[in-house]
């Protein structure tokens, strides 16, 4: 099957904009992520939220990396100029911030986190009052504020400008949230777990979690310093996660990512269990139990045609999205359905939050494992992927394929080659200045020469 997606007109026009598909991102102190930005992205914000009489608020959390400080006091300048008050929470996963956000009844939520990128990067995203990120033309509203300095004479005094709180009780909120959404008639008591925190976000939360439903955990990556968030470390590094699964003998391994809103698993034997079989996993438990709405799960484009196959078994259809865990929201909210993820870890479980979390998707996974008492590798086995080769070129500018003739001639030669039996998907990047070439087919070697073909018409096209 000859399967090409480029980037959508929407996509395209993102890639010029200062929004990306999570956000606001880039090197810490470097447009567009400086603090002068980030007070008029605070600003912006408040304009938007305020919605009547009552006194508005917004919670702001971040991870650990060390440009946070930084941006945090800048955003919160920002917000508190326009007359909004903040409850700061200090290091939150993301999905702790659109919990708060929702609990405590706030106007809107922000995270400053740059997720897997390396500690020099950073980004701002928001949530809306009810706790789901911001749609496109939300965040389109807030660029055409900064653009036309529509804000600028919005000067309030007196007691009228905002309020700074710090929210100290927010880790021990976030973590009572969690545990309630792990069945209560389950334990995991006898379990050894390792997770890996990747020095992010969630280094307190995760391993407190675990052990108040009563696993044995063995921690790695819980030792922030504000320069070593996914350092060799995390989703992204799972490799001393899975030495550490086999010598200690564990059920499992865990492995989130800075901001936690992704999740990586390692099996007993010490292998990688990517989104695609852990979405396979729980859709069989949904099934089963006859709580997955519509019999369909939610994908994106880079999920593997193996995660079809796997669930197609169950009667389950899989509906496909752009790339990016908004996208799969949004598809979600539209019609209805409960279950959707992404290769890459974010999970998205409807039922119990708004936004993927990586420790909610893994409790989901562990209530799995306690209910049909099976080692994880017995699970994963219904998920068979097909290769995949995944390569990644650093660009300058990111530019519409439309406009790299000789690119495309090599993509559309590429997809005659494989024909139905593999697909062809080149991407830019919304959250990095990468572009990203998938191919999809049966022989692992030869996917690899045919995106090495495409790599070397989009460098020399690119760069």
């Amino acid at each position: 099957m000859a399967y090409k997606v480029n980037m959508s007109p929407k996509e395209e026009r993102a890639s010029q904009r200062l929004f990306g598909t999570d956000g606001v991102r880039g090197v810490a102190n470097v447009y567009p992520m400086t603090a002068e930005v980030a007070m008029q992205l605070g600003r912006a914000l408040a304009y938007l939220i305020r919605n009547g009489p009552h006194r508005h608020r917004v919670i702001i959390g971040k991870d650990t990396r060390l440009s946070g400080y930084m941006l945090e006091q800048a955003l919160s300048a920002g917000i508190t100029s326009m007359g909004v008050d903040v409850w700061l929470t200090g290091p939150l996963p993301t999905p702790g911030i659109s919990n708060l956000t929702t609990s405590m009844r706030a106007d809107a939520g922000a995270v400053i986190s740059a997720s897997h990128n390396p500690y020099q990067d950073n980004g701002i995203k928001f949530f809306w009052r009810d706790g789901f990120k911001l749609p496109d033309e939300t965040e389109a509203k807030i660029e055409e504020l900064l653009s036309t300095g529509a804000m600028d004479t919005i000067r309030p005094t007196a007691d009228n400008i905002g309020r700074a709180f710090r929210l100290d009780d927010a880790r021990g909120r976030y973590i009572v949230f969690l545990k309630a959404t792990f069945p209560r008639e389950l334990t995991l008591e006898g379990m050894t777990i390792v997770v890996d925190c990747a020095n992010g976000a969630a280094y307190k939360t995760a391993p407190a979690v675990l052990e108040e439903l009563g696993a044995k955990v063995i921690t790695l990556g819980v030792s922030p310093d504000g320069k070593n968030i996914n350092e060799k470390c995390g989703a992204l590094h799972p490799e001393n996660l899975a030495q550490a699964v086999v010598a200690h003998g564990a059920r499992l391994g865990l492995a989130l990512d800075g901001d936690a809103d992704r999740l990586i698993v390692v099996d007993e034997k010490g292998k990688v269990v990517d989104g695609d079989a852990i979405m396979a996993i729980c859709t069989s438990e949904l099934v089963a139990r006859q709580e997955l709405k519509k019999n369909t799960l939610v994908a994106t484009v880079m999920s593997n045609i193996g995660l079809e196959r796997a669930v197609a078994r169950f009667g389950v259809k899989v509906a496909r999205t752009r790339v990016g865990d908004r996208y799969v929201v949004e598809e979600m909210r539209k019609h209805g359905y409960n279950l959707g993820g992404e290769q890459s870890g974010h999970l998205l479980f409807l039922d119990h939050a708004t936004t993927g979390d990586g420790t909610l998707a893994a409790l989901q996974l562990l209530a799995v494992m306690c209910r049909q008492g099976k080692p994880l590798s017995e699970l994963a086995s219904i998920f068979e992927p097909v290769p995949q080769t995944l390569v990644n070129i650093t660009v300058r500018h990111k530019r519409e394929l439309g406009e790299l003739p000789e690119v495309m001639k090599v993509i559309q030669s590429v997809e005659q080659r494989l024909g139905n039996e593999g697909r062809v998907l080149v991407r830019f990047s919304g959250t990095e200045p990468k572009v990203r070439i998938l191919i999809e087919g049966e022989d692992g070697k030869r996917n690899e020469e045919l995106a090495r073909e495409i790599a070397e018409a989009l460098s020399r096209a690119l760069n």
